[in-house]
């Protein structure tokens, strides 16, 4: 068995029994890829786990179109795609990265990471630990041990973990929920009244017309956004006003979709949000789990009201378990599932992964999945759920273990340049080709909220 039919292989157990087991994608396609299998090194096979997210994706379109869609992947622009907002350039420059309050802390017995890239996070944790202007965020920290750091950040509205081993991690309550299940947790229900869209050979791109109602944040929902507008996906993103998205991951998520802000509170965009979903294909929540229930957006509320239409969740720790309401970013689950601790330094210093390999991964697993539940529906096989977890993506990439060949070098990356609102970008083109042909994004980002909240 050669290279890539063996990193197949482990895919196939690692990622894709869910969508086996479901009936919801068959796994004999195995896409191209072109470049080397490993390049990053360290102690973990991030490039299986990326590779093989990506690869899903190609699998779930050659799918779905009967074999017109033959999409190829190359590893070193997959590289590219997962670290896509360092690359990304805004009038010439780059991003700053997390913020000053993101980052690993000395605590009394051991470390702790914060994530403040949200001015309202960055607000919780300061109040939490009663640090206040020019006070010293690490010098507070200290006096805490890891785990009252933690829930004292937490009970405030921050987010924050503290740094476990893996071994620490599988033996908590939290850490052995979050592991349950398979990669892609897939349910199927009986069709309902209601659209129902077709793949159409002689439209121009695969998804064409497909409308996808993204109710995410972040990174991981909206790369799977993103992925799907590559395909031509008619991607509206809805954001609550009162929690504006970060300029720069707006932007580098944007491309393809369009932006409107709704505020769920009130009556008439509670309206508009209903008018939407009754003419979507797809709906993706990925807010904190639990959050958007009292709005009727839960997936047991949608499924009931608006039979025809696919969801699709993620979240950070899973769907079970005490931390089932608790907010997370891949940085924390990294930090709370053992990666930091697997990617420490000789002297006890945490690490991290070189790229947000969680956020970017399950993402292309959701788009992947939203593929095969569209193909399914269309079938008459039924109308398909899906959840992901951050957690659980972690748990694949522990059972993809180390990495088995030496690291080679990438070639560079295709970069895309576009006029914007925002001015000039330079940007990541999208991982896949087609017909020998490289993909490109339909149209820049969109001005934050600046659309209408209708299907065009």
């Amino acid at each position: 068995m050669g290279i890539a039919e063996s990193a197949n292989e482990i895919v196939k157990r690692t990622l894709g029994a869910g969508f086996k087991q479901s009936g919801v994608l068959e796994l004999s396609h195995a896409p191209h890829i072109r470049g080397p299998r490993t390049w990053w090194g360290g102690s973990l096979a991030v490039e299986h786990l990326a590779l093989g997210s990506v690869g899903l994706v190609a699998t779930a379109l050659h799918e779905l179109s009967d074999g017109r869609t033959d999409v190829e992947i190359d590893s070193s622009q997959v590289a590219a795609a997962f670290n896509s907002s360092s690359l990304l350039e805004v009038n010439g420059e780059k991003s700053k990265g997390f913020a000053e309050h993101s980052g690993f802390y000395r605590t009394s017995d051991g470390w702790i990471r914060t994530h403040a890239n949200y001015p309202h996070h960055e607000r919780a944790l300061l109040r939490a630990t009663g640090t206040g202007p020019g006070a010293d965020l690490a010098k507070a920290l200290k006096q805490y041990t890891a785990d009252q750091a933690q829930e004292l950040i937490v009970d405030a509205g921050g987010i924050a973990a503290a740094v476990q081993t893996r071994e620490q991690w599988i033996q908590s309550e939290a850490g052995q929920a979050a592991q349950n299940g398979e990669w892609a947790q897939f349910s199927l229900r009986d069709p309902g009244e209601g659209r129902v869209w077709n793949f159409n050979p002689q439209a121009p791109h695969a998804l064409a017309g497909l409308r996808v109602l993204d109710l995410t944040r972040v990174i991981a929902g909206p790369t799977a956004t993103k992925t799907l507008a590559t395909f031509g996906a008619q991607v509206l993103r809805v954001d609550a006003p009162q929690l504006p998205e970060l300029r720069e991951q707006h932007i580098d998520t944007g491309f393809g979709k369009r932006s409107t802000l709704l505020e769920f509170t009130s009556a008439a965009d509670a309206q508009r949000m209903t008018a939407l979903l009754e003419q979507a294909d797809v709906v993706i929540i990925g807010y904190r789990h639990g959050a958007l229930g009292p709005f009727g957006l839960d997936r047991q509320s949608l499924s009931k009201k608006y039979p025809h239409l696919i969801i699709a969740e993620l979240d950070a720790w899973g769907y079970t378990g005490p931390w089932v309401n608790r907010r997370g970013f891949d940085s924390i689950v990294q930090a709370a599932c053992g990666i930091a601790d697997a990617y420490g330094t000789a002297d006890g210093v945490p690490g991290a992964l070189p790229v947000q390999a969680l956020d970017h991964a399950t993402g292309y697993g959701l788009a992947a999945a939203i593929i095969g539940m569209v193909h399914a529906r269309a079938e008459g096989r039924g109308v398909g759920s899906v959840r992901f977890s951050l957690a659980r993506t972690a748990q694949a990439l522990f059972d993809f273990g180390a990495p088995a060949l030496p690291t080679e070098t990438l070639d560079a990356p295709r970069m895309g340049q576009m006029d914007s609102s925002y001015g000039t970008l330079n940007y990541v083109k999208p991982p896949f080709s087609c017909e020998g042909q490289s993909l490109d994004f339909a149209s820049a980002p969109p001005a934050y909220g600046g659309d209408e909240p209708i299907w065009l």
